[in-house]
């Protein structure tokens, strides 16, 4: 905890002082007390729980008046609040793997269910964009704060082939940055294969742009939810490097099962694997959790998990009132015991 005033917590030195005044007032009293009472008549008359009693309400308002001189010096502290200008990417797997049913009732149904069950707990202040992505990516649905328009987008995905998971990523930086000069159109081209540098791809920024720190843009999350491993497009990790020089934080959900299923699509038959060390990298290059989602419960879970991390943030403010409300609560509390006990204020 720090304090913008802080030359006001010399005035907490007072509060011994004050501590002093009160016992040299009650050695008075009781000098005067003794003056027309014998002492036995005293001492019945203050028994041990009596005088315990009068030293509470004083003692209460003594902390009261601690509290308004902390409130005084502006303490500040870095709390928990409700994040301001967010917005999240859903970059969602929709290749033919998507169809397998190691997840009831199938992987892509769950992740649909689970997406539109995410988007239902998030506050309406934060916008939510959709990047579908197969051997390509599009988007599906720009950020938006209308949630039946999400709802629409992920309801009609079309299973398509191939996994260019590295393309959802850059799909997912370009709907954020507008402006930073990533060419979609080349990175979806189908010459872009495995093994080709990312930046004969596209610029993924002006000459100018000067990388921060990773996880450091609070303003934009990017959920990357996939089955299987990448067949084509950007590698994910050069996608990764760019998101984490941009500061924006990866998240990674794998749905399905290690070991894989053999499904047939569009009459190819393929065994589908997840890829759990690509997508934990990922999530580790930009400072992000990667989540595995072996069932429709667990990837429920998940999501759960992101919204409650993603709509709060850590942030630095004044704490001074909670300090007010306290010495408030307090001195009420030190009178009211004073007039129930002594009938008398203090």
């Amino acid at each position: 905890m720090n304090f913008l005033w802080p030359q006001f917590l010399w005035l907490l030195l007072a509060l011994p002082l004050l501590i002093v005044l009160y016992l040299w007032l009650m050695r008075r009293k009781k000098k005067l007390a003794m003056r027309y009472a014998s002492l036995s008549i005293v001492r019945e008359a203050m028994g041990a729980g009596q005088s315990f009693r009068r030293h509470v309400p004083p003692l209460i308002f003594l902390l009261a008046i601690a509290a308004m001189l902390i409130a005084a010096s502006r303490p500040t502290a870095v709390v928990l609040l409700p994040s301001s200008n967010q917005t999240i990417i859903l970059a969602m797997d929709v290749s033919g793997s998507m169809r397998a049913a190691d997840v009831l009732p199938s992987r892509i149904v769950a992740a649909q269910e689970a997406a539109k069950g995410f988007l239902k707990d998030l506050p309406r202040s934060v916008k939510v964009g959709i990047v579908a992505f197969a051997g390509s990516a599009q988007v599906a649905q720009l950020p938006t704060t209308n949630r039946e328009d999400l709802y629409t987008a992920i309801d009609a995905f079309q299973l398509q082939r191939g996994t260019a998971t590295g393309n959802g990523i850059m799909m997912s930086l370009a709907t954020l940055f507008p402006d930073a000069g990533i060419d979609i159109d080349k990175v979806n081209a189908p010459s872009r294969q495995r093994g080709v540098p990312i930046e004969q791809a596209g610029k993924a920024a002006p000459k100018e742009f000067v990388p921060v720190a990773p996880g450091s843009y609070t303003s934009a999350a990017i959920i990357m939810l996939t089955d299987g491993q990448r067949t084509t497009g950007v590698d994910p990790l050069d996608a990764a490097k760019i998101a984490a020089d941009r500061g924006v934080r990866v998240y990674t959900v794998g749905v399905g099962t290690v070991d894989g299923e053999t499904i047939g699509f569009e009459g190819w038959s393929m065994r589908v694997r997840l890829d759990e060390d690509t997508l934990k990298a990922i999530a580790q290059k930009t400072n992000a959790d990667y989540f595995y989602a072996g069932t429709a419960g667990d990837l429920k879970k998940v999501y759960d998990t992101l919204s409650s991390r993603l709509t709060v943030e850590k942030k630095e403010t004044e704490i001074s009132a909670l300090f007010a409300l306290a010495a408030a609560l307090l001195a009420v509390v030190s009178a009211g015991l004073s007039i129930f006990w002594f009938n008398r204020i203090l």
